[in-house]
């Protein structure tokens, strides 16, 4: 993704964001006029931040749209229906700063022997994770080891967010997907 293409695409979700706020309608763009890369199906995920903190991310682990469209559709989820937060207001949005992650596809972990092998292929890799044990699944992207830096913290508060008791990883017994971004922000 080059440079002009990652600003365009945080042009997109802007101008995303402000359509909807003046007139709750969604923007619409023509398919026709947009570079190859721009139309290929592409998961993405798009954090909304205010004063650097968490104001809403939302997205999708596998590529179901064209990349324009899921960035679009994950602006809008990412302000309005992160349950996490109140919908965002427009006296708000000039405060909001937009990153978007491209994610690459999912990679089942191997089976590790035991709790340390794991966590230090974490602690080398930093991946992005994506955690899931029967209905229960959560995911964090690779930008969250900036905040939680050691493995077992990480895994711990992964668990959480699925609804899993903090030390449910402990056991092994969870299927583990990583996957890469590309994350880019105004």
């Amino acid at each position: 993704m080059n440079q002009k293409q990652k600003q365009y695409l945080l042009q997109l979700a802007r101008r995303a964001l402000e359509k909807y706020l003046q007139n709750q309608t969604l923007l619409q763009i023509d398919e026709t006029d947009l570079s190859p890369e721009l139309t290929k199906p592409t998961a993405t995920f798009v954090t909304l931040t205010k004063n650097g903190e968490l104001r809403g991310c939302l997205g999708e682990l596998e590529a179901q749209k064209p990349l324009y469209q899921s960035v679009i559709d994950n602006s809008l989820a990412s302000a309005f229906l992160d349950p996490r937060f109140p919908p965002l207001s427009a006296e708000e949005l000039p405060e909001i700063k937009i990153e978007i992650s491209l994610l690459g596809p999912l990679k089942k972990l191997p089976s590790f022997q035991n709790q340390a092998e794991l966590c230090s292929y974490l602690s080398q890799k930093k991946p992005g994770l994506f955690l899931k044990k029967g209905s229960a699944q959560a995911t964090f992207l690779p930008q969250v080891w900036e905040e939680l830096p050691w493995p077992q913290d990480f895994l711990s508060q992964l668990c959480l967010k699925a609804g899993l008791p903090p030390e449910a990883w402990q056991n092994l017994d969870l299927e583990l997907f990583e996957y890469q971004v590309e994350s880019f922000q105004e």
